[in-house]
């Protein structure tokens, strides 16, 4: 009898969600965001992820996607995953004051990039010779309610075989 005045439910179409491994951008030792001497990343300011402790000099593309952003100093990028997950990489604290010194970038953005891929290489030592901090945080950016929950792993870490964060992402058809 009073059906007609009962709110309707609105349905929401559902999205199927798959697992998404997200492999090391760059060889070393994985730790926990909280060891990045930068309150910004060990906050969880800019999001969840890891932070890589490099034994090479190399940034790799931890999965196929397009490069959203690279900072002009070449330190840092964003890539974009077909699914519209976004991943920070910043290589080093406070590199942005080498204004782009000791780093070579093989990327642009708009770019589109395979897993695997040289996105950026870096002169190791003479940056930490320089005094600079080269523990390099990945991050799976987002804002409030869009950031999807994220596993991390830690430990030794092979760039490109490696998986360092595990998260759900939709599916694309």
């Amino acid at each position: 009898m009073f059906s007609r005045w009962k709110a309707k439910k609105e349905e929401k179409p559902t999205e199927a969600v798959i697992r998404l491994e997200i492999y090391a951008p760059v060889s070393g030792q994985s730790v926990p965001l909280t060891e990045v001497p930068d309150e910004t990343f060990a906050g969880g300011h800019m999001g969840q992820g890891i932070a890589i402790e490099p034994i090479e000099g190399r940034l790799t593309a931890p999965f196929d996607g397009k490069i959203a952003h690279v900072v002009k100093t070449n330190h840092a990028l964003i890539l974009e995953h077909a699914s519209g997950l976004q991943l920070l990489m910043h290589i080093g604290i406070d590199t942005v004051s080498l204004r782009g010194e000791g780093f070579i970038s093989h990327i642009a953005t708009g770019d589109e990039v395979q897993a695997g891929q040289t996105l950026i290489e870096f002169d190791l030592e003479a940056i930490r010779a320089a005094g600079y901090r080269m523990i390099t945080p990945v991050i799976v950016t987002g804002n409030g309610e869009d950031t999807p929950e994220v596993d991390c792993h830690y430990g030794q870490v092979t760039a490109g075989t490696s998986s360092v964060l595990t998260t759900a992402v939709a599916s694309q058809p």
